[in-house]
């Protein structure tokens, strides 16, 4: 016969649950983060999660290290925020295992106003002759915030129906092809996790719903979307939002992390925004608008159009490290599950057996399962506690008990009061009556004629330890047991059976496959290296070939803004040069950094090497550090994550912490090198023409796969900022390398006249063809030294005034014909250089 100090050591529970922790002590991990909860009992999970130190640590020295300005400008702190904003919103919808191709973030003040962001943009429809209007359904067990959007759809006629949750299988069978042709828009809200006793219900109902299967949509014709309150699930439970592929779901990122408040973001597919409508308009999400005419033209962006005003951009380059931190200390949020589920399950089984020497229940808990899987049930315990006579004790009283001895609960109805009234038998007529009596919903009226108006509930979060369990119960035996305590022995028995666990399931996101792009890393590729030739060298051979356009140098640039490798030929792959920017330079928060926000980056200097399938990273005074050129090598603790470059989602892979340390050292603050996925396809966008089948695939560059530059044209540029120099006396002299270095240029040709290849329309190099698709315009970028990284003035200021206000410089090229075969074709320096002009090129 069990004893409850048998059931309360850790011997006992772990015997009990195998899943507990991370892999420290976890009180260890409340020492290292949570010091202050020191004499705690933190048991509100559910109501808000706690911080940890790393993340406001992190959070404060980012904000401390970098500017971000107001995004809607366009000066370089805004456009960091910028960024860093495009990197969080991708981290959001990673983490649900979705893509920007599939979801849009709209960043709102909390989970409240995404949801009245639905009801107030949602196409509702009334009633006509034409037909049948809207309809708005929602679950019984749903928080006051989804029940209110009703207030929107009753305005316009609409039929409101609120669903008990037995009654959504009650009915199953497929709606007829004529009801799924209808354009009646209507909507059913549900939670995935229920806030008053953590009861999930099944994520299949998204699809079902959606594919008009389930009750109340197989029941009426038209297009039925979901929306699926998602606030109290995700704080312990991982949304995969490719398998649950809800058209709306509401959070709030405290749940999440404890920091910030305030900030909770709408997920809505991307093919479902489309419906929305909006009547009010704010800074920000105008394209354009007239002020004496009734004319808006919204931003194209789902995001843009939705959020109104200057976002809390600050709170929200705070959930980047909400999300490292979680991740740093737990691993995944299987773990988190699996932690808190056990933890809740373990308080379950011993709450529910406790009894008092007459062995009536203590406790009478509000649940429909007796916490067995943790895909039924949430780490949330709500019950009543019952004296001797199995008279309730009202939760009033409880809570100020718990106060005492420094147990932090919740009471009440938790802005629940569909569950609240089902759980506890409070009639309609009882909620009124009850609010003649005086009792409102968030007082201290626990008990009406007994009866009670609410409940008690505890909730875990990912830092709550077995000793915040210890320290409940014996509270409760303590305070509510009427000696000497009994326990339900038999039920005892079957409850303290370990119950079976299935870490297999789908918890983890899986990588993007919208399309392969065939890289031939991994393939043997035959190339004789030699030193990049000397300009005599390259007038020799424009000699010998009588060309009057000639290859005179190749540059690829393996890492994103870092310094350029020169080689004298080189293999062309699917999307350029082979390796040409496959990799990049991110911050902390995963935003790509360039010349123009560190300078340095032109110091580092890569090296391909093919014998030893390698890139090496240099840089003076550092020893060198080595990375693997194949996209497939696996890195410890690493994933798959999205970034921003030039307005692109792009698929990336980290490329390990060595490598982290090493450009952190070097740049002096946190850095990553990312490399990009060959899993998604990133499309090129200037120089497309409707109809086009056959894109050019990119990697990281900023518009197309090469850029070319042509000798002449740098050589008046040379020549204005030399005649400017010697009136001013300032700078000093830029040599015609130099500049050439300066525009980091791919393909760089001989020529007799300036600025001819901007009318090319075609080229020829060697064999290979080539069509020009546009003019590159120059930014700040090329005012960086890329020997000393130091900036100046030059020669963007020349650049402006040579051409007269003209900042293009060079041409963008793009192969014409991607060739499938094993033998990759090969770029020589020396190479003939024929060029098509355009019939309608206006040259200067």
């Amino acid at each position: 016969m069990e004893t409850l100090q048998d059931l309360c050591s850790f011997e006992r529970f772990n015997a009990f649950w195998k899943h507990y922790g991370y892999g420290i002590d976890q009180q260890e991990l409340i020492d290292l983060e949570f010091k202050r909860i020191k004499g705690i009992t933190y048991l509100d999970h559910a109501g808000t999660t706690l911080f940890p130190e790393s993340l406001i640590k992190g959070f404060y020295e980012d904000i401390a290290r970098n500017v971000y300005g107001n995004p809607h400008s366009h000066n370089p702190s805004s456009r960091l925020t910028h960024d860093t904003v495009e990197s969080v919103r991708y981290r959001i919808l990673e983490h649900f295992n979705t893509t920007p191709e599939e979801y849009s973030v709209i960043f709102t003040s909390g989970c409240t106003a995404a949801l009245k962001l639905v009801a107030d943009s949602f196409p509702w429809k009334s009633a006509s002759t034409d037909g049948p209007g809207s309809r708005f359904c929602y679950l019984t067990d749903n928080h006051t915030s989804v029940v209110g959007i009703r207030g929107a759809p009753a305005l316009r006629g609409v039929t409101v129906v609120p669903i008990q949750p037995h009654e959504v299988e009650a009915i199953i069978k497929k709606s007829t092809d004529e009801e799924q042709r209808s354009s009646t828009p209507h909507l059913f809200c549900y939670p995935a996790q229920s806030n008053f006793s953590g009861r999930k219900y099944p994520l299949r109902y998204v699809k079902g719903i959606q594919s008009q299967q389930l009750y109340p949509a197989c029941e009426h014709g038209g297009r039925w979307f979901v929306l699926l309150d998602a606030a109290c699930f995700v704080s312990c439970s991982h949304l995969d939002l490719r398998k649950y592929p809800a058209d709306f779901v509401p959070i709030s990122f405290y749940k999440m992390f404890g920091f910030p408040t305030g900030l909770g973001a709408l997920l809505v597919r991307n093919e479902t925004a489309e419906i929305l409508r909006k009547s009010y308009f704010g800074g920000g999400t105008a394209a354009a608008y007239l002020m004496e005419e009734n004319y808006f033209v919204p931003r194209p962006n789902v995001d843009s159009r939705f959020e109104d005003g200057t976002i809390s951009f600050l709170d929200i380059i705070s959930l980047h490290h909400g999300f490292e931190t979680l991740q740093k200390l737990t691993g995944s949020m299987l773990n988190i599950q699996l932690h808190t589920f056990g933890l809740a399950r373990y308080t379950y089984t011993v709450l529910s057996c406790l009894c008092h020497s007459n062995g009536k229940p203590v406790a009478q808990i509000y649940c429909d399962n007796e916490f067995q899987n943790m895909a039924e049930q949430g780490a949330i315990l709500n019950f009543s506690l019952l004296d001797c006579h199995g008279r309730t004790v009202g939760y009033s009283q409880v809570d100020k008990m718990a106060s005492l001895f420094n147990i932090h609960i919740r009471t009440g109805c938790f802005c629940n009061t569909g569950a609240c009234q089902y759980y506890l038998g409070i009639s309609n007529q009882d909620v009124k009556t009850n609010l003649q009596a005086g009792h409102v919903c968030g007082d201290n009226i626990d008990l009406v004629e007994g009866r009670p108006t609410g409940s008690i509930r505890v909730s875990f979060g990912y830092m709550s330890s077995f000793e915040d369990c210890q320290n409940f119960l014996r509270f409760i035996v303590n305070c509510f047991v009427y000696k000497p305590l009994t326990l339900d022995q038999k039920r005892l028995g079957r409850l303290m059976t370990p119950a079976p666990v299935d870490p297999s399931a789908s918890f983890h996101p899986t990588p993007v496959t919208n399309g392969q792009i065939g890289h031939e890393n991994g393939q043997d590729i035959n190339l004789s290296f030699r030193e990049a030739p000397s300009e005599e060298h390259v007038s020799k051979e424009r000699k010998n070939n009588g060309s009057t356009h000639t290859l005179t140098n190749l540059f690829i640039y393996p890492v994103k803004s870092c310094a350029s490798f020169e080689v004298a030929e080189w293999p062309l792959g699917p999307q350029g040069l082979l390796y040409d920017r496959l990799w990049m330079v991110v911050n902390e928060n995963g935003v790509c950094l360039s010349q123009k926000r560190e300078p340095k980056l032109c110091l580092i200097q890569p090296v391909i090497c093919l014998a030893s399938n390698t890139l090496q990273l240099k840089v003076s005074g550092m020893k060198p550090v080595t990375v693997p050129l194949d996209a497939n090598i696996k890195y410890t603790g690493v994933r798959a994550s999205h970034t921003k470059v030039c307005g692109d989602s792009v698929l990336s892979v980290d490329c390990g912490k060595e490598v982290s340390a090493w450009l952190s050292e070097f740049l002096g603050k946190p850095c990553r090198l990312l490399r990009q996925s060959p899993d998604v396809l990133r499309e090129m966008k200037i120089g497309r023409q409707k109809g086009d089948c056959c894109l050019a695939a990119l990697s990281l560059v900023n518009e197309a796969q090469f850029l070319l530059i042509n000798r002449a044209s740098v050589s008046v540029l040379q020549q204005h900022i030399d005649n400017r120099q010697e009136n001013e006396s300032k700078d000093m002299r830029l040599d015609m390398e130099q500049l050439v270095q300066r525009f980091r240029a791919n393909i760089v040709v001989s020529g007799q006249e300036p600025f001819v290849e901007e009318g090319w329309s075609h080229l020829t190099i060697g064999t290979t063809k080539f069509k020009v698709i546009g003019k590159c315009g120059r930014c700040q970028m090329i005012g960086v030294d890329q020997k000393s990284a130091a900036r100046t003035q030059e020669p963007l200021r020349s650049l402006s005034e040579c051409r007269s206000g003209k900042v293009t410089f060079g041409v963008y090229l793009t192969q014409q014909s991607i060739r499938s075969s094993t033998a990759l074709p090969i770029l020589s320096v020396g190479a003939h250089v024929t060029p098509q002009i355009s019939e309608s090129a206006d040259n200067p």
